[in-house]
């Protein structure tokens, strides 16, 4: 694959032929990043450390952790520092007190614009916090300050492949999986999807390219060692069947389309072969109202947050919603704060992995991802069709399958079952 950059209006034309099998232009197909708004906690007073989660001073607000039993897991291990998690997202503040020891600085890049940048300053936080929140909920550490993560003694490595616009163009995309696994990273979060259409289609040309290099970059991450992570997506469509998309492009790049999804459509990275994608679920265990979903897509279910009974749109509660580590980008402060989505999601099964690693080392990604599903918690299909608004439209869905089924897959994930 290359990046090419020409003014050249056909410059697509003029590079194809014998040699070339597909060109497209990224232009435009930046996908903005799906970041609800981030409802700050007060800072809390540091306390002495346990080395317990439970004894954070914000660990009582952390229902996420102990629905998936994070407390009785690292009674076994917290995870260990050889495990290295990338977070492909809009970068990690280095400065944050519940992430500063836990970042992995030689490991961690910038993909903005498909070339790489080591600086720290690149990699950092810039309009967006959402790449802060994950790394928190992976690895914040037990150290007496605010929230305990997943895996508190693995590291994480800030791979920002989110511009300053909240755009994920593809070559930053494939950037970061090739970087990622150059460096030794056994295990990526990806909370995001490529392109302005929600699916990336192979057979359209405009996309084909895009498809195929993402397919690529993955595939080559596996085969070094890397088991990749991603989110179901927040619109609540079934991922396994058609579906009419309505509302893509949506960056203004093109007029918006209405498109008829079919199996030759993905929605990338969480679709690809491989990849072990997560669907959200609230403090009740049920899907969240948002989560997107569909038998054989969905592999594992996981904390996400669910706010839908108070205001919709936006985690409104402290109760619902996912607490972990912030970045206001605008005064330069850190914090703690809620968000909810399967971005939330993907980083509570990624934390998980970790632990699994670390008390199994070696372990490759299709052994990992295997028995990570393995663990899991069964979740059976609500019954009928589910709509958790009954008084607005629009947030129905149908659940298919037994055990392993579209809203959960194989279940939500547990982080005392892989490690005990």
């Amino acid at each position: 694959m290359l990046v090419a950059r020409s003014t050249n209006p056909s410059f697509a034309t003029a590079v194809s032929g014998a040699g070339v099998d597909a060109v497209a232009s990224t232009a435009g197909l930046g996908t903005a990043l799906e970041d609800s708004a981030t409802v700050e906690v007060a800072d809390p007073a540091a306390q002495q450390t346990t080395g317990d989660p439970t004894g954070e001073p914000l660990f009582g607000q952390q229902w996420d952790m102990t629905q998936i039993n994070v407390p009785q897991a690292h009674k076994v291990t917290t995870g260990s520092p050889n495990v290295v998690v990338g977070v492909l997202d809009s970068g990690i503040s280095s400065t944050h007190p519940d992430l500063a020891t836990q970042i992995a600085k030689d490991k961690s890049a910038s993909c903005i614009g498909g070339a790489v940048d080591t600086a720290e300053a690149a990699w950092n936080p810039t309009t967006s916090d959402h790449g802060t929140h994950v790394a928190g909920t992976i690895a914040a550490a037990i150290n007496g300050i605010g929230v305990a993560g997943v895996a508190p003694g693995v590291k994480v490595a800030s791979v920002k492949v989110v511009n300053d616009d909240g755009f994920i163009y593809p070559e930053a995309a494939v950037c970061g999986f090739l970087w990622a696994a150059d460096h030794g990273m056994q295990i990526t979060n990806n909370s995001y999807f490529i392109d302005p259409w929600e699916c990336n289609c192979r057979n359209d040309v405009r996309q084909r390219p895009v498809w195929t290099a993402v397919q690529r970059a993955i595939r080559y991450s596996q085969n070094k060692g890397v088991l990749n992570i991603a989110s179901a997506g927040n619109s609540n469509v079934d991922l396994q069947h058609k579906f009419v998309d309505a509302g893509s492009p949506n960056d203004g790049s093109f007029p918006v389309e209405d498109r008829t999804i079919t199996g030759a459509c993905l929605d990338l990275p969480a679709e690809a072969p491989g990849v072990v994608t997560v669907s959200a679920v609230g403090p009740t265990r049920l899907k969240s109202y948002y989560s997107s979903y569909g038998q054989g897509v969905v592999d594992v279910a996981a904390p996400g947050g669910d706010t839908r009974f108070r205001n919709l749109g936006s985690p409104s509660t402290l109760t619902d919603a996912v607490l972990s580590t912030t970045f206001n980008t605008a005064t330069k402060t850190n914090g703690w704060g809620y968000k909810q989505g399967t971005s939330m999601a993907g980083p509570h099964a990624v934390g998980v992995a970790a632990l699994a690693l670390s008390a199994h080392p070696g372990m490759q990604p299709g052994a990992l991802a295997s028995w990570l599903e393995r663990t899991a918690d069964a979740l059976a299909c609500p019954s009928g069709v589910y709509n958790p608004v009954p008084l607005l439209q629009g947030f129905e869905a149908t659940c298919s399958g037994g055990n392993r089924n579209g809203f959960y897959g194989a279940g939500e994930v547990n982080a005392y079952n892989p490690v005990r």
